[in-house]
């Protein structure tokens, strides 16, 4: 505190300089009516500046909370939709499965950690079993398949990410509706292998590939990806169709988690034909 007296009382003659000119500049402004407004019309500008300066930094660090909130919506607003396809294509007798309207649920979450790196990749997200999420669910997001949930604990859930070796996933080719399975090669994390398409079928490259759904995990027409190769050996019986994933996974944000009403039952179902069957 001495310090900063003596170094005013050293440099006294300078702040007052200072002081009688923005005392001067003062009266200027208050007297003359041109540079009044030049002044606060300046003035006004900077000031606009500043708040648009500081709103951004502020809407910047919102940004994760706005995030959740249209992730919260967007699921809010699949459910919604799912229910009005239920109302829209009701039964033959012209009445409403109630069962039908909520076969499926949507839940938010956020990915908190994600790898693309591996052959076996997985997803890490911020909601489990208080949030209702169970292993064996669909994961996906705005823009495709994301996954299956492996292992849920209380607030976190696993995700096994269709970049992994091990998981196939049934789709179909929306343009001919030829269906086949999407399983990765653990090379290209933009790329999957759609295999069992026959040859009498004509796949192009920009063909549409969405999720067919015949199993109990994934609803049908899920978007995968579009075709990005098309090749097909002489004595070949399938066509080797390379799939170019709608999501990008370097950018997963946030993702829906998928409750099937159904799937016990389709699933204990199948596994019944299947015994019978042996």
């Amino acid at each position: 505190m001495e310090r900063l007296i003596l170094f005013v009382y050293q440099n006294r003659a300078f702040f007052t300089f200072l002081v009688l000119e923005i005392f001067c500049a003062w009266l200027i402004v208050e007297n003359n009516a041109y540079q009044g407004t030049k002044f606060f019309n300046s003035s006004n500008g900077v000031v606009a500046t500043m708040n648009n300066f500081s709103q951004s930094v502020r809407d910047y660090f919102q940004l994760s909370e706005v995030n959740r909130m249209l992730a919260e919506e967007n699921a809010s607003l699949k459910q919604s939709l799912e229910q009005q396809k239920k109302i829209a294509y009701p039964t033959a007798e012209a009445t409403l499965d109630s069962a039908l309207t909520g076969q499926y649920d949507f839940v938010s979450a956020k990915v908190v950690n994600n790898h693309v790196d591996m052959v076996k990749n997985f997803i890490t997200i911020d909601r489990g079993k208080d949030a209702g999420i169970e292993a064996g669910m669909a994961v996906i997001s705005p823009l495709g398949v994301v996954g299956k949930v492996k292992l849920v604990s209380r607030n976190y859930a696993v995700v096994t990410s269709i970049l992994h070796v091990d998981v196939m996933t049934s789709g179909v080719l929306k343009r001919t509706e030829h269906f086949g399975t999407i399983q990765w090669n653990g090379l290209d994390p933009d790329l999957v292998e759609f295999k069992y398409i026959p040859r009498h079928v004509s796949p192009a490259k920009g063909d549409t590939v969405v999720t067919s759904g015949y199993n109990a995990v994934f609803p049908a027409g899920i978007m995968i990806g579009v075709i990005d190769e098309v090749t097909l050996s002489d004595e070949a019986l399938f066509y080797d169709l390379s799939v170019r994933l709608s999501q990008d996974f370097r950018k997963l944000s946030f993702v829906n988690v998928i409750r099937n009403h159904r799937q016990v039952e389709q699933d204990s179902l199948e596994q019944v034909i299947l015994k019978l069957e042996r």
